[in-house]
């Protein structure tokens, strides 16, 4: 698309404003077809209950100097609106705006893609419970990512983390030390107990798996009051410092937020061999890929992400699936 040629989207409406919605897709198809562009070249209107209307969007694609206007019927039949009622309105506006190319295309229609998005609606009906719903994401997953050249015991963290993301670039950065699935599952049914750096980590823990061997999930995090932290200390580090001190029972170390809580962890832990698996995934711009660079590093097992992503979801997304793959073992 060139700067002088624009794409008005044009929807039925609805008197249930909530049904007015497909700006959605008009971003999407911005997205698609212009990525990265902060241009308006996408519009949406409506012909009917909603707004903008038709010829509003029209007039205010000329007065930003479109030459070229595409006009597309997003109905899914050649109805009376769409052969009749829009294409009026467009050949008003061809007379209104000599200076404008004005082009009008085919409604959804009778495509053969549509039955692929039938199929995709009647599978998605048979997913009520969330355990369908899982199934059925970790088979699209496997659908439209290979994970062959992955080692088969890390398969099944590297599909939850993008399962829990959304983001297939966890497949390249994940990093694991050859030790930490092993170690991870043996503390896990050893009755070992989970730290967490934050809240939200703790939270999305499976806790039922894990107390079927006794384990507990700990985040130690110092209660916020008056009293000021020293200089350059955060919450999550000296939460991550007195649980280790006062808590010998710790298998794994999930950091999910806090650079600064895996950095006093790999300093705590100062290369031990036998310590905690540490997984170790914040997420952020300073300090992030620095620590879990520092990591990776570790002669301690460790599962990290070299990259800036990372965050609570990726690290949960970890330790269940630890949890589930020590179920599994038990079983």
């Amino acid at each position: 698309m060139s700067d002088m040629e624009q794409i008005i989207l044009i929807g039925h409406g609805s008197p249930r404003k909530e049904a007015n919605n497909i700006e959605v897709i008009g971003n999407l198809l911005h997205n698609t077809i212009h990525p990265g562009c902060a241009k308006q070249c996408v519009r949406v209107s409506y012909l009917q209950f909603g707004e903008p209307d038709i010829a509003e969007t029209i007039r205010i694609c000329s007065e930003s100097g479109s030459k070229r206007i595409i006009l597309h019927p997003f109905f899914l039949s050649p109805g009376m609106h769409v052969t009749k009622d829009i294409p009026a309105m467009v050949d008003q506006a061809r007379m209104q705006y000599p200076g404008i190319e004005f082009i009008y295309s085919d409604p959804l229609g009778l495509h053969e893609h549509l039955v692929k998005i039938v199929i995709d609606r009647i599978r998605s009906a048979t997913f009520r419970v969330p355990e369908d719903i899982e199934r059925r994401s970790f088979e699209i997953i496997e659908d439209e990512e290979d994970l062959s050249g992955i080692p088969p015991d890390q398969q099944p963290i590297v599909t939850r983390v993008i399962h829990a993301t959304a983001d297939f670039e966890f497949k390249k950065t994940l990093v694991f030390h050859p030790e930490a699935i092993t170690h991870g599952i043996a503390a896990l049914r050893a009755g070992k107990d989970i730290l967490t750096d934050v809240e939200m980590v703790k939270t999305g823990i499976n806790k039922k798996l894990l107390s079927s061997w006794g384990g507990r999930v700990i985040c130690n995090l110092p209660e916020r009051n008056n009293t000021p932290l020293p200089p350059g200390v955060t919450r999550s580090e000296i939460g991550i410092e007195r649980a280790l001190k006062e808590n010998n029972n710790i298998g794994i170390i999930a950091i999910g937020n806090a650079p600064t809580a895996l950095l006093k962890t790999i300093e705590l832990l100062n290369n031990s061999l036998g310590g905690p698996l540490v997984v170790g995934v914040p997420v952020g711009f300073v300090k992030a890929l620095e620590s879990k660079s520092l990591l990776a590093a570790q002669s301690f097992p460790f599962i990290t992400n070299l990259s800036r992503k990372g965050g609570s979801p990726v690290a949960v997304a970890i330790v269940n699936a630890l949890l589930k793959m020590a179920h599994e073992v038990q079983v």
